[in-house]
């Protein structure tokens, strides 16, 4: 939202169709969703069609914008009135939001490729093709909108989207239950989300980036930026899965692989990180309320994501526990300012490379071994799945910042940044990284080493093409992508336009003090994770456990926590309210008419059809009322 350089209409070249991106798969979900059965035989080549269609109008969209100098590389493309003379619905194209487009249509376009091999046998595939669609167009108008009621629509497009492929199999109770889940959690941080969308409104008049840079003055502090930056961040964690709404992020793996691949990956995790970076005059100058929260919810997530890795045998849970780790770093280097953004976009990058490399990876292992996800069953799986373990590993080795691949230079980037600005919060990265390295090693020796341990109807095979060539081009993007992006400030320059900086590119420093210690304790979590799995023999069943081993098992009892402290008292205020209701309000109604009846019926035992009782009550009212008269006279 800041706006360091001056935005320019631009209503020609392929920018000025870059709604095409959105269009198109919407169209496809639309197809397909629609026509429903007669699409059966041919649905899933138009979803790949529709993202590889998208992916191609980012990347020539891409061209055209660096082809401009960097002072004008921020152009608004108006569609139309959403609500007149209030807010104009349009796109910013500028490097941030390119930088996304290119992730979420490319890695989602290897993705959709790859889902054709792995959804083979399923009677609904070209349902799950239309979900896919929707869910990519959904998070292009996110990332694209210029303002946030766009941003918003596309943030709610993209909950509905995964709670469909989160749930897609409904034939599974926990997986309606998780789909379940991630709605509601998320319900909290839209929450808060729209309440800062409101307080903008009040405090500044629009919704628009380009107006809202060019009201809000550079540093500018108050308790309604404090507010709004907090109340944004609300919004960020519940769609990045950080504390304390990272509850749906594990269950959610009860989706198809593919769903987790694009959820935990390139798009749904990642849209806070964008929100955080999209919205950074509301959290600056350096130092703020606002940016510390950030940057303490991102350290504690990542220690947190890493903790419960350790101890999940369940391969994509254990992956889920990294991806939130991971994007806890990327909060971290947002919270950081202009010096740590490069850094966090750039993790945001690579790790949409290596991580969904990483989960298809295990979707081809699951695919090999009857969809088995327990790890305790697998082993020395490298032998019948040679192209599934050398990208797979080499996804480790990038996500664990092995030096030279593309994780070393974002994650070490966001590391020494943050020990530079703010050193206790990046001695815990330091930490969170040792703890990385043991637990991914976990992962691959109890996945792809030792003696087999799988049932005996079991017959391990490699995947066939259409599910491997996805996994060797995410390789390659893990393996130099990162270097590529930090070294020289390629992405820091790149960005500067959209997301401000002062000075020269952050310099990479190979022998910094963070930066070996960092690579020190990952050599050492893999060692000992060598030392635990690899060497070790690994039972097959789950042994007894420490309290600190149970405490990560059970997700830090996140679930517990919530169900203490909001779904218990829920309960007994339901039960209070229903008391209320039926002894208080129904009470007091049902005695009313109940004694209203009572009275009438003792009242109609006096009319007995008798005219002598009727003389007889006349006489003595007559009596009564003449002594009466004769008294008062007296008196």
């Amino acid at each position: 939202m800041e706006s360091p350089v001056e935005i320019i209409q631009h209503t020609g070249g392929v920018i000025g169709v870059s709604w095409l991106m959105i269009a198109l798969p919407l169209v496809g979900a639309a197809i397909l969703l629609v026509l429903g059965r007669f699409t059966n035989r041919w649905g899933h080549l138009l979803g790949v069609a529709m993202s590889l269609a998208s992916f191609v109008v980012a990347v020539l969209a891409f061209f055209e914008l660096v082809g401009f100098g960097e002072e004008q590389r921020r152009r608004a493309v108006e569609l139309y009135d959403f609500i007149p003379g209030m807010v104009k619905m349009g796109l910013l194209i500028d490097p941030l939001s390119i930088s996304f487009a290119l992730l979420i249509t490319g890695v989602g376009s290897l993705i959709h490729i790859y889902s054709i091999g792995y959804m083979s046998h399923d009677e609904h595939r070209r349902r799950f093709f239309g979900y896919l669609n929707l869910f990519v167009s959904a998070m292009l108008l996110l990332v694209l909108s210029d303002n946030y009621v766009g941003l918003f629509i596309g943030w709610e497009g993209v909950g509905l989207a995964s709670y469909l492929l989160i749930g897609f199999w409904q034939f599974k109770p926990s997986a309606a239950v998780a789909a379940k889940k991630a709605f509601v959690v998320n319900r909290v941080g839209d929450f808060g989300l729209l309440v800062g969308m409101f307080l903008i409104w009040t405090t500044f008049g629009t919704l628009t980036f380009k107006t809202l840079g060019e009201q809000i003055t550079p540093g500018q502090e108050n308790g309604t930026m404090l507010a709004i930056g907090l109340l944004l961040l609300l919004g960020a964690c519940g769609k990045s899965a950080q504390l304390p709404l990272q509850s749906w992020l594990l269950d959610a793996m009860e989706g198809p692989t593919p769903v987790s691949a694009l959820i935990h990956a390139a798009t749904m995790v990642t849209a806070g990180v964008y929100l955080v970076v999209r919205s950074g005059a509301f959290f600056f100058p350096e130092g703020s309320g606002a940016a510390l929260a950030v940057a303490i919810v991102g350290a504690a997530t990542l220690l947190a994501g890493a903790i419960i890795g350790c101890a999940k045998d369940d391969i994509k849970k254990g992956l889920a526990g990294s991806t939130m780790s991971q994007i806890g770093y990327m909060m971290l280097g947002a919270g950081l300012g202009p010096a740590g953004y490069a850094f966090a976009i750039g993790h945001l990058i690579t790790h949409g490379f290596f991580k969904a490399n990483m989960f298809l990876g295990a979707g081809s292992v699951m695919h090999g071994m009857n969809d088995e996800v327990n790890m305790r069953k697998f082993g020395g799986l490298r032998k019948f799945m040679p192209v599934t373990f050398v990208t797979f590993f080499i996804g480790y080795l990038a996500i664990i910042g092995f030096p030279l691949l593309s994780g070393y230079f974002t994650k070490d980037g966001i590391i020494e940044t943050a020990v530079h600005h703010q050193p206790v919060l990046g001695w815990l990265a330091v930490l969170g990284a040792g703890i990385t390295g043991f637990y991914m090693s976990r992962m691959v020796f109890m996945t792809f080493f030792g003696e087999k341990r799988w049932a005996e109807d079991a017959h391990p095979h490699e995947s066939p093409a259409v599910m491997t060539w996805p996994l060797i081009i995410l390789s390659i993007g893990s393996i130099g992508l990162g270097g590529y992006l930090v070294l020289n400030g390629t992405l820091y320059d790149f960005l500067k336009p959209a997301v401000g900086g002062d000075g020269p590119a952050p310099h990479f420093d190979f022998t910094s003090t963070p930066g070996l210690a960092t690579l020190a304790l990952v050599a050492v979590g893999a060692a000992f994770a060598w030392m635990r799995y690899g060497r070790a023999e690994v039972p097959a069943v789950q042994p007894r456990a420490s309290f600190l081993t149970t405490f990560a098992r059970r997700d830090l009892y996140g679930d517990a926590i919530n169900e203490s402290l909001f779904m218990r008292p829920g309960q007994w205020l339901t039960r209070i309210a229903v008391f209320f209701d039926n002894r208080g309000i129904d009470g007091l109604v049902n005695g009313l008419a109940a004694g209203i009846g009572g009275t009438s019926g003792r009242m109609r035992r006096l009319q007995t059809g008798f005219a002598r009782t009727y003389a007889l009550s006349i006489f003595i009212g007559a009596a009564l009322l003449t002594g009466a008269l004769l008294l008062v006279g007296n008196l």
